[in-house]
C-alpha cells in the first residue's frame, strides 16, 4: 500500500490569550526536528502548523550521514536505516556513455552510510510520533500564525483556527515556516542571492525497474536531449526523477500527466510500466536572509536560506540548523548567558553560505549560461571518462557535507600542534567500539550534553574531567568501564594519543582538544563553549 498520510486531530484554543516559553512556527521537517531535540533535553514547546498532515511528495529524500547521526541521537536512526534505501555510489553519464562513477564512503567503520534515500513524509510522520510521545511538545494542527508583534521580551502571535482565533505570547519564537515564511515577510527581511533562469520537473514514479540503488545523473541523454536528468531510488518502489526543462517551459503545461508520462516513457522504454505518484515544477533559488537571529525571533531551514535540490543541501542543512540551535536555547533557558545564541548566526550563516556557494556552482555547471561555458562543460565530461584529473571538475551537485565551524567563537584554538585529527569546530567522527565485550559505536556515547572524550592506553591513564562534566573514556586496550578502540580507528580518525582529550559540545562538534590537558584548561574551554568567554 505504501505510505498512508496521517490526519492529525485539531484541538480548539484553550483560552483567548495564552503564553508559552518556546513557540515553533511550522510543523514540517525542521520544526518537528527542533521540537523533538528540545524535548529530548527536557524543554517544552508549542508547535503551530496550518495543516493537519505531513508533506506531499518525496521532497527532501537524500539524508546525509551527518543528518542520520543527528537522528540517531534523537532516537530515529534505526528507522531511517530499516525503511530507507542505503547508497554510497553515484554514476554520471554524458550522452549514451558513462563518464565516471564515485563512492562517497569508501572506508568502513561507520554506523551510518553516506546517504539514505527516504521520502520526507516518512521522516515528518516519525518525528510527529516522537514529539507526541515525549509529552513535551504541544502539537497544534490547523493553528495558523496570522500576525506577529515582535517585542524585546518575545513575541505576541495572533493565531487563527477553525474554531476562532486567539493570542499566544511567546518568550522565544522559532520560525520554521518555510520558503514563503509569513513571519519573515512580515518583518520585511529580504533574501540575498539569486533565482536561476531554469525550471525542473520532479516526478515520483512507482515502478519495478532494473536500476540499482545508486545516484544516476545524465547530461544530454538521448531520451532528453540537450538537458539533464537525475534518478534516485526510494522505498515502496518509488523512484524520483528530475528532468531539466529550460526557462521557457510552461510550468502548468509541464505538470500535465500525459506530458510527464511521455517524458518518463522515453527514459524507461516501452517494456517498463509505471504510475505517477506526484509531480511538481520548480526553479533554483540560492539565497538567504542576512541574519538568522532577530532578538527573540530566530529563523531556521527554508525560512532562513534556500538552495537548489541538487546536492541534498536543503533538508540536511535545515536539520543541522535545528541541531545547532536546540542545545544553545536549552542552555539559555537553564541559565546560560543569552549571548550564547549569538553564535547561532556566527556558525549557521557561514554554513548556509557554503551550501549556497556549492549549489550555485552546481547550477552553473548543470545549466551553463553561455556557449563558452557549455563547451567547457562538455569538454570536462568528455575528458572525465579517461582522465582522473577532470573528474573533480564534473559538478552534478556537490553532495551535502557537514559544516566545519572553523571560526566559531565557542571554540578554543589548539595550544599544541596536532598531526591531523578533528580540529575545533569539526563534527565528531564515528568509529566501532567494544563495550563489555559487545559491539558499540562511539557516537552513541556523545551528544545532548558537554562531554570530555578522554583517550587512554597501556600505562597511560585517561585525563580527568572537571566536576560536572561527563567523561567518556576510549582505551587502546580492553578495560572495565571504557570503550575499547579495538580497531584503532577512533585514535586514527581523531588524531589522538593516549593521554589526549577532546571537549565536545552537545551537538557533537569539537570545542577544544588537548595533549595532556589540565582541569583548568578544560574548565576554561568549557566556559568558552557556553559563551562565557
Amino acid at each position: 500500500m505504501g505510505f498512508q498520510p496521517p490526519r492529525y486531530p485539531w484541538h480548539p484554543p484553550v483560552a483567548a490569550r495564552e503564553a508559552a516559553q518556546v513557540v515553533i512556527a511550522g510543523g514540517g521537517l525542521v520544526g518537528l526536528t527542533l521540537a523533538l531535540d528540545l524535548a529530548r533535553q527536557g524543554i517544552a514547546s508549542v508547535l503551530l502548523d496550518e495543516d493537519d498532515t505531513v508533506s506531499t511528495g518525496s521532497r527532501a529524500i537524500c539524508w546525509a550521514k551527518r543528518t542520520l547521526e543527528i537522528y540517531g541521537r534523537l532516537g530515529l536512526g534505526a528507522r531511517f536505516l530499516e525503511k530507507g534505501v542505503t547508497w554510497n555510489r553515484g554514476r554520471v553519464f554524458h550522452g549514451e556513455r558513462e563518464a565516471y562513477a564515485f563512492d562517497l564512503l569508501p572506508e568502513q567503520g561507520h554506523e551510518y552510510p553516506a546517504f539514505v534515500n527516504l521520502q520526507q513524509y516518512y521522516a515528518e510522520a516519525w518525528l510527529a510520533e516522537e514529539c507526541a510521545a515525549s509529552g513535551l511538545v504541544d502539537l497544534r494542527w490547523r493553528h495558523r500564525v496570522a500576525a506577529v508583534e515582535h517585542r524585546p521580551d518575545g513575541a505576541l502571535l495572533r493565531v487563527e483556527t477553525p474554531g476562532g482565533e486567539y493570542q499566544l505570547e511567546a518568550e522565544w519564537l522559532l520560525a520554521c515556516d518555510g520558503a514563503r515564511s509569513p513571519i519573515r515577510e512580515g518583518m520585511g527581511l529580504p533574501f540575498l542571492g539569486q533565482v536561476f533562469r531554469d525550471r525542473f520537473l520532479i516526478a515520483d514514479v512507482r515502478m519495478h525497474a532494473p536500476f540499482p540503488a545508486e545516484r544516476w545523473f545524465w547530461f544530454d541523454p538521448p531520451f532528453h536531449p540537450g538537458q539533464s536528468v537525475l534518478l534516485h531510488k526510494q522505498p515502496d518502489d518509488i523512484w524520483r526523477i528530475d528532468f531539466q526543462l529550460g526557462w521557457e517551459a510552461d510550468p502548468e503545461a509541464e505538470r500535465d500527466p500525459a506530458r510527464v508520462r511521455a517524458r518518463v516513457a522515453a527514459m524507461l522504454g516501452p517494456k517498463v510500466s509505471f504510475e505517477l505518484e506526484w509531480v511538481s515544477v520548480y526553479s533554483f533559488r540560492c539565497r538567504r536572509i542576512e541574519r538568522f537571529r532577530h532578538g527573540r525571533t530566530i529563523f531556521l531551514g527554508d525560512a532562513a536560506h534556500q538552495v537548489s535540490p541538487f546536492g541534498a543541501r536543503g533538508g540536511n542543512g535545515g536539520v543541522q540548523d535545528a541541531d545547532n540551535l536546540a542545545w544553545k536555547l536549552a542552555a539559555v533557558l537553564r541559565g546560560a548567558t543569552p549571548a550564547l545564541l549569538d553564535s547561532y548566526d556566527r556558525e549557521r550563516v557561514p554554513a548556509a553560505e557554503e551550501n549556497i556557494l556549492n549549489s550555485t556552482r552546481s547550477t552553473d555547471f548543470i545549466t551553463p549560461k553561455t556557449a563558452a561555458c557549455h563547451a567547457w562543460r562538455d569538454a570536462v565530461l568528455e575528458l572525465s571518462a579517461a582522465h582522473g584529473f577532470a573528474r573533480p571538475l564534473v559538478n552534478s551537485g556537490r553532495l551535502s557535507r557537514p559544516a566545519v565551524l572553523a571560526d566559531s567563537p565557542l571554540s578554543t584554538p589548539d595550544a599544541e600542534a596536532w598531526g591531523g585529527g578533528l580540529p575545533p569546530g569539526a563534527p565528531a567522527v564515528d568509529a566501532p567500539m567494544l563495550r563489555a565485550g559487545q559491539p558499540d559505536w562511539l557516537l552513541r556515547h556523545l551528544g545532548r550534553e558537554p562531554v570530555l572524550l578522554a583517550f587512554a592506553g597501556p600505562g597511560v591513564p585517561a585525563a580527568e574531567a572537571p566536576a560536572g562534566l561527563r567523561r567518556v573514556v576510549v582505551a587502546a586496550d580492553e578495560r572495565v568501564g571504557t570503550l575499547w578502540d579495538h580497531s584503532g580507528l577512533a585514535a586514527a580518525r581523531w588524531g589522538a594519543r593516549p593521554g589526549d582529550a577532546v571537549l565536545l559540545r552537545p551537538d557533537q562538534h569539537v570545542a577544544a582538544r588537548f595533549h595532556a590537558p589540565s582541569p583548568a584548561a578544560i574548565a576554561a574551554a568549557r566556559a568558552r563553549m557556553m559563551g562565557e568567554a
